[in-house]
């Protein structure tokens, strides 16, 4: 074949599969056939300097690199899986990333004690300790470190799935293209999670889905329409200005909008920092295959808005600011929802109850925005009802009805349209992240479907006690853990307060759940270094302590451009937080092996070392970050 036929049919693919426009970003079908890749893939057999083939065989395929896939990776290839993470973007995080700068934020809204935890919090007290600076490039950083240093995960940037195929009702392989390196992958997989956000990789494999706002009669939910539609809400741009020391003028493109003063009577514009999540737009038209049209109009309204700031005379006070930054993808709120064998609806998160296949939890009020968005500005941007407490979220939601090893996470889990305005956020999203990767591992060691699981008490069972060793955000599971060696020993501690005694390590809560007890040892920092002990009977074989630290889950804990956010929480070290401790393990009064740590910074710390004989374990807190109290929740050991 000669030089410029290879050279046309590769501009004939790049054409047909639309990568050249950013088309099959927003539609992975459009254009696109079969056809065309198999003629491409005889030419890269043939021509070694054109398109490199790449086939990759894993335990685990994760479509979408936003939050709920980078917890579910983690999660996947800690538990033992080979992991296989693909993401259409050069960053991870999604929404919460710096092309994109929304806020992670979830059952912290209810201002109680209900910060999530697991993967997600270690992200985040990472990422504050890291990034004194508040720098969302700085998160990229954290989320990117992470990922790459999991000796288990393979993390593909800049690839997008375009093809899925299917054996029967299971998914076998999906094919995948990464234009920057000019690289096609063939991925076949034991099990396949769709964290893509709009359902991407269901939709390929044709798993039912469910798109738009159900009727009131559909799952007799008081807040559903009268008739069903298939509208959304929509996409956001965001902005960040900063102040300088003189005027800086500014002068607004010809496409921007025009705005005045009546336009802002239902959307606050306080500081100009960082604004704001009510720049919506696209509602009512095709979420995803519009994206291209409604990123434009995002654009003319961030510009129109930033001209009504600076040039409309009503803001003076914005003089001296400039646009520092401002983003050229929307974040998206809703497209498909993947169907399940449950679907949650507004009863689940207004009256919830303890489902016995609960996994995670979430927090964020009914959240629903008007998708009309900027395009109407005389009503009300969106109708926000707050929740009493968390409610449960069960397996059943997070796996497809379709196809027996399609697993899912994120904003296109199975819920109706009414509860889906309380699980998309991303903190939520992100511990069902955890909750999906931790299910599959497991489910391939076990050689189970996500349904039989569910069905299964005895090995969901097991599957919650995984999760919640690990940290998992989940309610009303405590620690049965029959390995844990801690939950036999009998507790001492050099001394205690009278609402921390130490017996409390081995209670079964990690966390303070609102029951009147405070679920951890805590001991003065004053005079002699406080310790607590666990000692057996008879001899153990240790070789894993695990301790849970307090991180003042009452807080908000995120990143964010406005200022007065990062004023209501704790930049850096958590000041309740153990830093140094000493751990010993001993044998008839003898310490038989010990270990220092300075500067912890995390909840959940976990320290294996080579297996000891043992009756006793000591760990005495010589520091933490800024508080009176020693404070450990939990305390487990393992052989």
């Amino acid at each position: 074949m000669e030089e410029k036929n290879i050279k046309a049919n590769r501009r004939d693919f790049i054409k047909a599969i639309g990568l050249g426009s950013g088309a099959l970003l927003m539609n992975p079908t459009a254009g696109f056939s079969s056809e065309s890749i198999k003629e491409e893939i005889a030419v890269i057999d043939k021509k070694d300097d054109v398109y490199a083939r790449r086939k990759i065989d894993t335990d685990i395929l994760i479509a979408g690199g936003g939050m709920s896939g980078v917890c579910a990776a983690l999660a996947a290839a800690r538990n033992g899986a080979k992991v296989v993470l693909l993401q259409d973007r050069s960053r991870l995080g999604g929404n919460a990333s710096s092309e994109i700068r929304m806020h992670i934020v979830g059952a912290s809204q209810l201002k109680q004690v209900w910060r999530e935890t697991g993967i997600l919090e270690e992200l985040m007290l990472t990422e504050s300790v890291t990034n004194p600076q508040a720098s969302y490039e700085m998160l990229d950083y954290v989320l990117y470190d992470k990922v790459f240093s999991e000796k288990n995960i393979t993390l593909l940037l800049d690839t997008v799935m375009y093809e899925v195929f299917t054996d029967g009702d299971n998914i076998s392989r999906i094919n995948a293209f990464c234009s920057p390196t000019e690289e096609l992958y063939e991925i076949t997989a034991k099990k396949f999670a769709d964290c893509t956000g709009d359902g991407t990789l269901a939709a390929l494999a044709g798993a039912e889905f469910m798109r738009g706002r159900e009727a009131k009669s559909t799952y007799n939910e008081s807040l559903g329409l009268e008739k069903a539609d298939d509208i959304t809400m929509g996409n956001s741009l965001m902005f960040e200005a900063q102040k300088h020391d003189k005027p800086m003028p500014f002068v607004a493109p010809s496409w921007a909008r025009k705005y005045t003063f009546k336009d802002f009577q239902h959307r606050r514009i306080g500081s100009y920092e960082y604004g704001y999540w009510w720049i919506e737009l696209g509602g009512m038209e095709d979420i995803v295959n519009d994206g291209q049209k409604i990123r434009d109009d995002l654009m003319a309204v961030v510009f129109g808005i930033w001209d009504y700031v600076k040039n409309s005379g009503d803001h003076p006070k914005s003089a001296n600011w400039a646009l520092s930054w401002f983003g050229m993808i929307p974040g998206k709120r809703e497209s498909r929802r993947i169907t399940g064998d449950y679907v949650m609806t507004q009863r689940d998160a207004q009256a919830p109850s303890l489902l016995e296949d609960r996994v995670a939890y979430g927090g964020w009020p009914l959240d629903d925005h008007l998708p009309e968005g900027m395009d109407d500005t005389s009503q009300k941007p969106f109708r926000s009802i707050p929740l009493k407490g968390p409610y449960s979220i069960p397996m059943r939601s997070l796996y497809s009805k379709t196809f027996k090893n399609l697993y899912m996470a994120g904003r296109n889990i199975s819920v109706s349209h009414v509860a889906l305005s309380t699980t998309r956020v991303m903190a939520t999203c992100a511990v069902l992240g955890q909750a999906v990767g931790t299910a599959m591992a497991y489910n391939i060691e076990h050689g189970l479907t996500p349904r039989k699981l569910c069905s299964d008490k005895g090995h969901l069972a097991r599957l919650q006690q995984i999760l919640l060793r690990q940290d998992q955000a989940m309610l009303g599971i405590v620690n049965h853990d029959e390995q844990d060696l801690a939950r036999s020993a009998e507790v001492k501690a050099s001394h205690e307060t009278a609402d921390g005694s130490a017996v409390q390590v081995i209670d079964g809560v990690n966390r303070d759940v609102q029951d009147g007890k405070t679920h951890q040892w805590r001991a003065e920092m004053t005079g002699e270094a406080p310790w607590i002990s666990l000692r057996w009977k008879k001899r153990q074989q240790i070789g894993t302590v695990e301790c849970t630290f307090d991180t003042g889950l009452n807080r908000f804990l995120r990143l964010s451009g406005q200022r007065y956010v990062q004023k209501n929480q704790v930049r850096g070290y958590q000041p309740e937080t153990v830093s140094d401790f000493k751990i010993e393990v001993m044998d008839k009064g003898k310490v038989v092996y010990e270990e220092y740590f300075e500067n912890n910074y995390l909840r959940k710390f976990t320290h294996t070392f080579p297996p000891v004989q043992a009756d006793a374990v000591r760990i005495t807190v010589t520091k933490t970050h800024d508080d009176k109290l020693a404070r450990i929740f939990e305390i487990r050991c393992y052989a």
